[in-house]
Formats: C-alpha cells, sequence, structure tokens
C-alpha cells in the first residue's frame, strides 16, 4: 500500500474513533459541539486561502462554486443540485471522510461548518441544513446553504466576523 494512501486510512480511522469515543463520552449533540469549533477553524483558514488565491473579493455569488471546488480538492463528490439567490442545494454520493463517516454524524458539523462560514463571510449570513448525511444512513448528502435570514428553517446558522 502506498504511503499516502496508507496515511490517509490511518487519519479516517483515527477520526472515526476519535468521533465515535466523544459521541459515546458526551453524546451526540456535545460531540457535534466539538466538531463545530473545528470545522469552523477549519472555514477560516480555507476562507483565508481562497482569498489569497484571489485578486478580486469573494461575494455570495462564487460561494456554490468555491464549496463545490473545497470539496473536489478533498475527495468528495458534491454537486449543485439547485440555486438560486436566496439559497443553494448541494448533492453529494461520496464523503471525504470515505466510508469511515457511517454512524459518526458528529463529523457532519465539519461539513456545515465549513460551508457556514465561508457562505457568512462572503454574505455577512447563512444557514445550513444537513438534509440528508451518509453519516446517518441516507446514502447521500443534501446540504442546503441559505443566505438570507428566514423566519422558518432548521440548520445551523452562521455570521460574519466582525
Amino acid at each position: 500500500m502506498a504511503t499516502d494512501q496508507a496515511r490517509d486510512i490511518f487519519f479516517r480511522d483515527m477520526l472515526r474513533d476519535i468521533s465515535g469515543a466523544l459521541e459515546d463520552v458526551v453524546g451526540l449533540d456535545e460531540a457535534e459541539g466539538y466538531f463545530a469549533v473545528v470545522g469552523a477553524l477549519m472555514g477560516e483558514r480555507i476562507w483565508n486561502a481562497y482569498q489569497s488565491e484571489r485578486t478580486d473579493p469573494i461575494t455570495c455569488a462564487d460561494v456554490p462554486d468555491l464549496l463545490v471546488d473545497l470539496k473536489d480538492r478533498i475527495g468528495g463528490t458534491f454537486r449543485i443540485e439547485s440555486r438560486s439567490a436566496k439559497s443553494t442545494t448541494f448533492c453529494n454520493g461520496a464523503c471525504p471522510f470515505g466510508d469511515r463517516v457511517e454512524g459518526r454524524q458528529s463529523l457532519c458539523m465539519m461539513t456545515s461548518n465549513v460551508f457556514g462560514f465561508i457562505a457568512a463571510e462572503a454574505n455577512g449570513y447563512a444557514r445550513v441544513d444537513l438534509e440528508k448525511t451518509i453519516a446517518a444512513g441516507d446514502g447521500m448528502c443534501r446540504v442546503t446553504v441559505h443566505f438570507e435570514k428566514e423566519a422558518e428553517g432548521h440548520g445551523r446558522e452562521y455570521y460574519a466576523q466582525p
């Protein structure tokens, strides 16, 4: 087995074990909170990297394509299912964590927080709904990023950093 492949499997297994231990010890909600913090840090790092690659500012209109590019870079297969000025819905059939994500829903907070951080930085506000996830056994992911605050809705809200 190639060194890069072995390292990738090692880190996926490690993340699966860490998320499983957290979910077992502190519960799913608290484990999601831990991964939300990590996802926010990753979102900020990725936002800064994308900003440094560009000469013009990232706008709300850029976000959907940027998020697809991000997931492509890390082994996801996210594609845009629908897009409007108010929201974008993404579908995915392959998680970057591979089959190690199954049964580890707390890891989905990485996607929610990275998507939410980037969308909020470009737009001022975002809400991310994880409608279906591979981790929950849905066989695919469906994630909607909302760019406008609505009275009703599920998901996690994000705001641009001051």
